[in-house]
């Protein structure tokens, strides 16, 4: 009898261990992602409780979980410490969020649209400083690198306000990537800056990468980042919306009083966002660019340094990544998103190997301050990390 005892208290002594696996092993993302997975150190159980208790306790502070749309995730080496799933996906059908439910990243995409552009790049068939000329026949601004596009150097303006300003479209017509372009290469439309000069943060830069990526792969955008990035990371609630497939079925959008929000104009173009995908999923997608298969040693030095030194300040650009740089601190990576009543951040801290994603379908400015998450795992970090670097209706 002592020894069944003993026997059972090993087993269950061995399910524990089980379950302290990281996120990778635990969810097979180890056979999803294949070529691309990479194991990290594990995690001593007693850190992760500490620090999923002091996560806890901040996000609570933080949020109203009675008032929250969205989704919350931390996770350290490839081990979630803490998530949380809160409110309606689509409230008039009653379908709330969870885990599998994808939501609109808004322009945490722009992450994904660089990392398939990348990864080009280091295949070979694409130069980050060719000409976008080369790809897009015709472009009318031959001294527009593909670089350009990807740090928001490019000198191009805003489609959003051009359509308005100088071409007066007609919103009952909903815009696209290809008349954008045609736009562009009408000549009627001047620079911003001369290219290469300063940095402005403009979708039009990445609505015109999609566009390249569907020359060089040869398929329509959304086949491509199926093929190209969900599938091959296992990113199975992943995809690129498509109006007249997805519109009623799709996780809706909300104002802050509750106010389902309607589609537009501009819900066609795709590349700068359009993107739904989960928490889970995007944690995939961090795991994978650790891995010297995914990005090449020497393109991940010319992804995550900053590009715009012009004007004094810690915020900066790499490729297709916002940078808060300091000198008291390791280099912050990041991205925020907003369109709609969709807001979104996504926080990788490669030096740490730190993930920290905050999506909502409802409007608020509370996932962005989710930064501020980092500091419990760097004392080094600043305190004050707000939401100061959001500046478009589509960030």
């Amino acid at each position: 009898m002592k020894f069944l005892r003993l026997l059972l208290l090993s087993f269950l002594l061995i399910a524990c261990k089980d379950k302290e696996k990281d996120f990778s092993k635990k969810n097979g993302t180890q056979k999803e992602q294949g070529e691309f997975f990479v194991e990290f150190n594990p995690l001593d159980s007693t850190y992760c409780k500490k620090q999923k208790k002091e996560i806890e306790y901040r996000y609570n502070q933080l949020i109203n979980k009675n008032d929250f749309y969205g989704q919350f995730l931390v996770a350290k080496n490839g081990k979630i410490l803490f998530e949380d799933y809160e409110g309606f996906a689509y409230k008039e059908k009653d379908d709330k969020n969870r885990k599998d439910k994808p939501l609109h990243i808004a322009s945490v995409s722009k992450v994904l649209t660089a990392a398939v552009i990348l990864r080009m790049v280091d295949q070979g068939k694409i130069g980050l400083d060719d000409k976008v000329s080369k790809y897009l026949k015709g472009f009318y601004h031959d001294d527009i690198t593909v670089r350009m596009l990807l740090n928001h150097r490019s000198g191009l303006r805003h489609y959003g306000y051009f359509i308005e300003r100088d071409v007066k479209w007609d919103k009952s017509k909903r815009i696209t990537n290809q008349d954008i372009l045609d736009l562009i290469n009408s000549g009627k439309i001047h620079l911003e800056s001369n290219p290469g000069t300063r940095f402005a943060y403009c979708n039009t830069n990445y609505s015109l990468l999609a566009l390249i990526i569907e020359k060089v792969s040869g398929m329509r955008y959304h086949e491509a980042m199926d093929k190209l990035l969900f599938k091959p990371l296992g990113m199975k609630n992943s995809f690129v919306f498509d109006y007249e497939k997805h519109h009623d079925t799709v996780s809706q959008t909300y104002k802050a009083s509750k106010l389902r929000l309607a589609f537009d104009h501009l819900d066609l173009v795709y590349g700068d966002k359009n993107i739904y995908s989960t928490a889970r999923d995007l944690l995939k997608f961090d795991l994978a660019t650790y891995s010297n298969k995914f990005f090449s040693d020497k393109l991940r030095k010319e992804i995550f340094k900053g590009y715009s030194y012009e004007a004094k300040g810690e915020k900066n650009y790499g490729l297709g990544i916002r940078l808060r740089e300091w000198k008291e601190a390791p280099t912050l990576t990041y991205h925020n998103g907003w369109w709609h009543g969709n807001t979104s951040s996504y926080i990788t801290q490669k030096t740490d190997s730190i993930t920290i994603i905050a999506l909502s379908n409802k409007m608020t400015h509370k996932t962005y301050q989710t930064k501020k998450f980092i500091a419990l795992f760097n004392k080094k970090y600043p305190i004050k990390l707000d939401d100061s670097d959001v500046s478009g209706a589509n960030e």
